[in-house]
């Protein structure tokens, strides 16, 4: 199958590798890749992922079968629109679809339409409406940022200053959201839609803080791992039956289906589990632990999804392993990352047995050839192993051997499952 990958992170590079593990071999072409996508497959540097148009015309012109939409920002543009309009098979939702993700106020309402439990919420569009809202709520004070946000539109403090300022910053920039706080374990669960049926892929679970012990700021996600060993057997089939079936069903009600993946963000409260947030695409960087223990081929779900196909797809089966990802961060991440230093070292972690490191902010000098940090997030260091100590043991050991001056990576990366 010949397939087009748009985008350039560690999520993108994940899926590349789980596609390219196939015994069916694909002709797979990256749009724009990074350094590490680039040395396992052709990319097209100059073909822009945010524009619908051009990607639908060098699809028609390349003969391309699947095109696969990885990052947030052209799902919400609407780049998958035209694609379908063709008639080429595209896993990603269309504009309205991925406005899950695009607009927090949009889920809120597709939540409460098809019964979904979430928390409460209050759509602020006043700085005196949001923080009436702080005050009704109370403390921990929650608030995020309506649209897209690189992971930087949530704030959750004690702090009712912190909670203005930040409500402030993004007022500026359209409406918040002030909602009550949700207390307990959070979960990633990922299932893949062809507008009308779902199927679940493991759940995992990320580490959204920039330090051990989830203190500093919420960052893109600083590193994950799956399986879940203490979740209750009954989890995915709730999910399935209370959550993703109701919201899939109610936007194709709505004649907007979703079809690609949805990810649920949860949280087991007291109460039961709540939805905290929708992303309508792989999750990164769940996505980095997940699609290395998946044993179904991953091509077979993504086409299954995209022409609606899924009702003849079993449930995709994981290997019996675990899996660790811990992200390396440039110095001054998430607020003033410092880009253009060299890395070296990934020969001696990728020699690190069952590593694979999945790139996302990296390029090669023109110049010199050195490999380069161009962003916040850099790399994922995926480890895998028969128990979580022994992948924790075999993520860490290829950290130490990558240098990057003033990285920055979390060091209790499942340690909370490794005891």
């Amino acid at each position: 199958m010949k397939i087009l990958v748009l985008g350039s992170g560690a999520r993108e590079h994940a899926i590349i590798t789980s596609l390219l593990s196939e015994e069916v071999q694909h002709e797979i072409v990256a749009a724009p890749g990074n350094a590490g996508i680039a040395r396992d497959v052709a990319v097209e540097t100059d073909l822009d992922p945010l524009n619908g148009e051009a990607v639908t015309a060098y699809a028609i012109e390349n003969g391309i079968e699947l095109v696969v939409i990885g990052p947030e920002a052209p799902l919400v543009a609407g780049v998958a629109d035209p694609l379908r309009t063709r008639g080429i098979p595209v896993f990603g939702p269309g504009k309205v679809a991925a406005q899950l993700e695009g607009s927090k106020t949009f889920a809120k309402r597709v939540m409460d339409a098809a019964g979904v439990p979430t928390g409460r919420a209050v759509r602020a569009a006043t700085l005196v409406e949001a923080e009436e809202a702080l005050d009704t709520f109370g403390a921990p004070y929650v608030v995020k940022a309506d649209g897209l946000a690189a992971g930087k539109g949530v704030l959750v403090t004690e702090d009712r200053e912190a909670a203005v300022e930040h409500a402030t910053h993004w007022l500026s920039h359209g409406h918040v959201l002030v909602e009550e706080f949700l207390d307990g374990q959070e979960v990633s669960l990922f299932l893949v839609s062809d507008g009308h049926n779902v199927l679940p892929l493991a759940p995992a679970q990320d580490y959204k803080r920039l330090l051990d012990g989830d203190a500093g700021p919420n960052t893109g996600g600083m590193g994950a791992y799956s399986p879940l060993p203490w979740l209750p057997e009954t989890f995915i089939d709730e999910v399935i039956d209370t959550i993703a079936l109701p919201t899939v069903r109610q936007l194709a009600k709505e004649q907007n289906p979703f079809i690609g993946l949805l990810y649920c963000g949860l949280i087991l409260t007291s109460r039961g589990i709540r939805v905290i947030e929708f992303n309508a695409r792989f999750g990164d960087p769940e996505t980095q632990v997940v699609l290395p223990r998946l044993v179904t081929p991953l091509s077979e779900l993504l086409f299954g999804a995209a022409t609606g196909a899924l009702a003849g797809v079993k449930r995709p089966e994981f290997a019996l392993d675990v899996a660790v990802t811990v992200v390396l961060a440039s110095e001054g991440y998430p607020e003033a990352p410092e880009t253009g230093r060299p890395i070296v070292g990934l020969e001696a972690a990728e020699a690190v047995p069952e590593v694979t490191i999945a790139h996302a902010a990296t390029a090669l000098d023109e110049q010199t050839g050195a490999l380069l940090a161009t962003g916040g997030r850099v790399l994922s260091v995926v480890a895998r192993g028969t128990t979580f100590a022994e992948a924790r043991s075999r993520a860490y050991q290829a950290v130490d051997a990558i240098e990057l001056e003033g990285a920055q990576y979390r060091t209790d990366i499942a340690a909370r499952v490794a005891d």
